[in-house]
């Protein structure tokens, strides 16, 4: 059985891997073919970062559940979801962040952050491609599918780790049973792993770091506004 990890990018789905990880003690996968860079990099036995089989149907029909992380938008394959959202102003100013720290310091400059955020609020979503396309987008094709979802809000993640997910895991996957006294590293702990991925960990980052011109250019994708108002996020 799979049940997809689905987020927009930089919406807290590697925490919910490492929460998946304590609470259940299962391994966790990706999507995508390649060795699952953000898990090499955070630690693969923190999220249980598993290689995936490489046929699809064979977990699909396992009596196993095999939690599958993606980026991508939803497709028609009908496998229950617990879908991760995030204030799409927290998460593309965090993806901004993100890339832009992957620049040598000789290109860092006061334009480049912008024009990475910029970017992210603007990106096009192409049929067949790996990028998410807007937020919004992204939201809209899983909250609207029609499949199984769990809807489970960043904000109460990083609030109460245990119970938002086993709140979400007992929604597509009942028979799964926590383990006692899980151990959930703090968000300082893995800030001191990895500070440029762990950069802020909160709710809200968008006032103090989205510049109000690119406010305005996020609220004016039709695809943003309607997400945002759908899921009770205020301009």
């Amino acid at each position: 059985m799979i049940v997809w990890l689905a987020s927009y990018p930089r919406s807290g789905n590697t925490f919910l891997r490492i929460v998946l990880r304590q609470v259940y003690r299962v391994p966790t996968y990706s999507v995508y073919d390649d060795d699952d860079p953000v898990a090499q990099r955070v630690g693969p036995s923190l999220v249980g970062y598993r290689e995936k089989p490489g046929n699809r149907s064979l977990m699909a029909d396992s009596g196993d559940v095999y939690f599958v992380k993606t980026h991508k938008r939803r497709k028609t394959d009908g496998y229950p979801a617990i879908y991760l959202v995030r204030d799409g102003r927290d998460a593309v100013v965090s993806q901004a962040r993100l890339r832009a720290s992957s620049f040598p310091a000789t290109e860092q400059s006061d334009w480049l952050f912008p024009r990475l955020l910029r970017d992210e609020i603007t990106r096009a979503y192409i049929e067949g491609q790996p990028s998410s396309g807007k937020w919004g987008g992204n939201v809209l094709s899983w909250l609207n599918a029609g499949a199984p979802v769990a809807l489970l809000r960043y904000e109460d993640l990083v609030i109460n780790p245990c119970g938002a997910v086993q709140r979400a895991v007992s929604r597509v996957a009942p028979d799964l049973v926590p383990v006692a006294d899980p151990t959930i590293p703090s968000f300082g702990d893995l800030h001191a792993l990895d500070a440029e991925f762990f950069r802020r960990g909160v709710a809200g980052s968008h006032r103090d770091e989205m510049p109000d011109d690119l406010h305005d250019l996020f609220w004016d994708q039709p695809e943003n506004s309607t997400a945002m108002q759908l899921l009770g996020y205020a301009k």
